[in-house]
Order: C-alpha cells, then sequence, then structure tokens
C-alpha cells in the first residue's frame, strides 16, 4: 500500500487516515516535522505541539526523573509505544520499566503514560489513546489541561480507566503510583 502525502497541515489541524494501516507503513512515511501515529490502524498526523505544551512536558520529565526508581525510566516523545502491529503512538512522556524498553521502542504497557493536551489532539488523548493503554494495562494515565493548567489522574480499574484525581493550578500533589513525586501543576509552566 502506498500513503498518499496529506496537504499542507495549518496549525491546530489534525489529519486521520482510515486504514488499516500497519506499524511498518507508518514508518515508511518520510519525516515531515508532524507527529505520525497509529490508532488501531487509523494514520493520526498532528502538527508539532505549541510552546507552552512542551514547556509542561520538560517540567514534568523533570520532575518525574528527581523521582524515579533505578528500575524504571522517564522517557519524553518522540518515543514510539509500539502495541501490536496496527498501533505505534507516542505519549508526551512514558515512564517504564528499563527491562521492557529497548533502544527503538516500547512493545508493553508503561507504568505510566501521559499527555498534555493540545487543542488538535485533545479528543485522541480522551479517546483511542486512553483506550489501548487501558487494553495493553497500563496502570496509571495523567492527562494535562495546560489552559489552567490541571492535572487528570486516570487509574485502571479492571480493562478501562477511571478518573481518580484532578489537580488544580494552584493544589500541591504527591502521587504514589508508579512512584512517589510531588507535582503542583502551575509549577510546570516556565510563562
Amino acid at each position: 500500500m502506498t500513503l498518499v502525502r496529506p496537504p499542507a497541515l495549518e496549525r491546530g489541524d489534525v489529519i486521520v487516515r482510515e486504514g488499516p494501516f500497519t506499524v511498518a507503513e507508518r514508518d515508511a512515511i518520510a519525516e515531515d516535522g508532524y507527529r505520525h501515529e497509529l490508532l488501531d490502524g487509523v494514520l493520526v498526523m498532528s502538527p508539532a505541539p505549541r510552546r507552552r505544551h512542551q514547556s509542561i512536558v520538560l517540567a514534568l520529565a523533570i520532575d518525574l526523573r528527581g523521582a524515579v526508581p533505578p528500575d524504571l525510566q522517564v522517557i519524553v516523545a518522540p518515543f514510539d509505544l509500539r502495541l501490536g502491529e496496527r498501533t505505534a503512538f507516542q505519549p508526551d512522556i512514558l515512564v517504564v520499566r528499563r527491562a521492557d524498553v529497548t533502544e527503538e521502542a516500547l512493545r508493553v504497557a508503561p507504568v505510566l503514560a501521559v499527555e498534555v493536551h493540545s487543542p488538535s489532539t485533545r479528543t485522541f488523548d480522551l479517546g483511542p489513546k486512553k483506550e489501548l493503554l487501558a487494553a495493553a494495562g497500563c496502570p496509571s494515565y495523567w492527562t494535562i489541561d495546560p489552559a489552567g493548567p490541571e492535572l487528570t489522574v486516570w487509574s485502571l480499574d479492571g480493562d478501562t480507566f477511571t478518573r481518580t484525581r484532578a489537580v488544580a493550578a494552584q493544589e500541591t500533589w504527591t502521587a504514589t503510583v508508579p512512584f512517589a513525586v510531588t507535582i503542583t501543576p502551575q509549577d510546570l509552566l516556565d510563562d
């Protein structure tokens, strides 16, 4: 199958191509500055994130890395989480068991996945990505709305995520899963 190059994207646009596509087909797309993710065979192409988004990702990754135990590792996007031949996406932050990760990808559920919403990706973060992470057995998923910023903590309950905590901008919260780390969402901003 030959993938057709999408037209130029405007900031905030997401292009969705129904498939099913495979990881190999996604990997054959030439680098173009856009994130190419495969969600159960559906190709999602999104523009580069905005500055505020990246500031939050960087600050949270630094906080997590400062508290991570030696058997775990913090990895920031772009880095593939490959869950089969039709699913490969790049959460903004992954916390993984060192023994599970290779140089090229993580092929099992992380212990924590984090997505900072962008206007163009929020629907995917709270829909298919959350569902795929739950189905894979990821025990914890955090989403951050950069407007607040507000952190939402999702915990695996059976085979779905349940919202277990919402942390407001000025609120300080200490996670216990996957390890102890204290977060104040407002402190993640570099404004």
